[in-house]
């Protein structure tokens, strides 16, 4: 197991340290010309827009927004922070921060890009899309979109779920104290079990009370945060000038070197904010607003809202309890720095909202995969299979180490954010286009409105008909003419 790991890690940090780093930098920064660094000059917009209201009792700009944010607001935040923490020290937290501001512009592009050729759903005012569907219909390569929806399922359906199933496990075997393997299978099976029965029988039903449990345990999450922070007020200074000078190796500790740093620093900040990795842009399509522009700054702040308060919050945590570095450490790392501060009650509180957001996410998780292969296929006996394989990821992954899950998540993720990337930079001119198609009409005192004929040349867009359009011919025979 300790070879596979090393294994693991070594591919890992070749694969990212001389591609997918460079190529994250370097997409960031010519969205950023490109745009005009659309990410910061039009921040005021992001707030406007949710005040948008969908015409036909879809999902609104905001509702997409909270999808997303519950999608985002999860283990990265928890685990994955103390991960970056104690393996490239204080400085991987000012690179997360960079990514996240970098990261914005690509967020941006591939959100509008989502909104662009999303298709519609079979309700009224539903919508679905996503990277698999802009790759077929903009760059005509349904073989890209299909290698996309394999990769999204083999990292969100399974080994993001393993993740999600580790980081419960790490959680609650420090809360009872208990890590044996005994207490792994029997928390891993009941976790498969509570899976099994969401996907096959009451997925609804639960997903309408994780709705409401998320925003509830988030917010309990930034509470008591919060009151951490307070306490430890008088050492923020000290912490925000270990950030910083870490991050350029001004201060040497242990595994904290600036490569080390800004290595674990992008990871965990695309873990966490996963702008750029194409998995937000399956939500961004599912939005009603009235211009895809306005869903591309929705959810770029959600980027922002992920990385520079949630996660800063946690670094905070975490650095006040001055914790050990050099080892891979996750959600167990957070709790003991909530149970210094606060008691030991707070360790156990933390580990209830690991498990709801976890085990939400399990459930996102899973239907990120679910809609990709419909992509893919309709056959029924794939769709069985992939259930199969999604509960059995759950139990690995609570019997699985720490790190071995983690670097398995580094590889399928970064292969993501390789197809997405390389897929978006050729498209951003069309993002670019909708983007000064909007600003021309705020300029003119206007609520933004898009129709395809706006922007000359578009091809395979199914919605976004013109007045004309829509009165010529019915939704479904237009819809019919996109797909040809």
């Amino acid at each position: 197991m300790d070879t596979l790991d090393a294994f693991i890690l070594d591919v890992n940090d070749v694969f990212w340290t001389y591609l997918l780093i460079p190529l994250v930098a370097v997409a960031g920064l010519w969205f950023t010309f490109r745009s005009k660094a659309v990410q910061l000059r039009l921040v005021p917009e992001m707030f406007r827009v949710f005040r948008d209201r969908p015409a036909n009792g879809g999902v609104s700009p905001f509702g997409a927004f909270t999808i997303s944010a519950a999608a985002r607001i999860g283990t990265g935040n928890i685990a994955g922070v103390a991960t970056a923490i104690t393996l490239g020290g204080a400085g991987a937290v000012f690179w997360m921060w960079v990514m996240a501001i970098v990261g914005g512009a690509s967020a941006f592009v591939e959100s509008t890009l989502a909104q662009l050729y999303k298709s519609r759903g079979k309700e009224p005012g539903t919508f679905r899309g996503g990277p698999a569907y802009y790759m077929q219909r903009a760059l005509g390569m349904r073989w890209l979109g299909v290698l996309f929806a394999v990769l999204i399922t083999l990292t969100f359906g399974f080994v993001l779920t393993a993740v999600q199933s580790n980081t419960i496990t790490v959680a609650a075997g420090g809360s009872f104290g208990d890590t044996g393997t005994t207490f792994k299978w029997v928390l891993g099976g009941a976790l498969a079990v509570m899976l099994a029965l969401a996907v096959f029988y009451g997925v609804k039903r639960i997903a309408r009370v994780t709705q409401v449990l998320i925003p509830t345990m988030v917010g309990l999450y930034l509470l008591l945060g919060t009151v951490v922070v307070l306490l430890n007020i008088s050492s923020v200074p000290g912490m925000l000038a270990d950030i910083v000078a870490g991050a350029f190796g001004f201060r040497e500790v242990a595994g904290g070197a600036v490569g080390t740093a800004i290595l674990q620093g992008v990871r965990r900040g695309m873990f966490s904010n996963e702008a750029g990795m194409g998995s937000g842009p399956n939500a961004a399509a599912a939005a009603e607003t009235s211009h895809p522009v306005k869903q591309g700054l929705v959810q770029t702040l959600g980027v922002y809202v992920d990385t520079l308060i949630v996660c800063t919050m946690t670094a905070l945590i975490i650095l006040s309890a001055n914790p050990a570095l050099g080892e891979r450490g996750g959600a167990d790392v957070t709790q003991t720095a909530f149970s210094e501060a606060l008691g030991g009650w707070a360790g156990h509180a933390l580990t209830l909202v690991v498990f709801m957001v976890a085990f939400s996410s399990m459930i996102g998780n899973y239907y990120y995969g679910e809609s990709n292969i419909e992509f893919i296929t309709e056959r029924r006996s794939v769709m069985h299979s992939y259930r199969a394989v999604v509960i059995g990821c759950v139990l690995l992954g609570a019997l699985g180490k720490v790190s071995i899950v983690w670097n398995l998540a580094d590889i399928t993720m970064g292969a993501m954010v390789l197809v997405n990337l390389l897929a978006i930079l050729p498209l951003s001119v069309i993002a670019f286009k909708l983007l000064d198609d909007y600003t021309a009409q705020r300029r003119q005192g206007l609520d933004p409105v898009f129709t395809r004929d706006r922007v000359p040349g578009l091809k395979n867009v199914e919605c976004w008909e013109p007045a004309s359009a829509d009165e010529k011919a019915p939704a479904g025979a237009a819809r019919e003419s996109a797909r040809a």
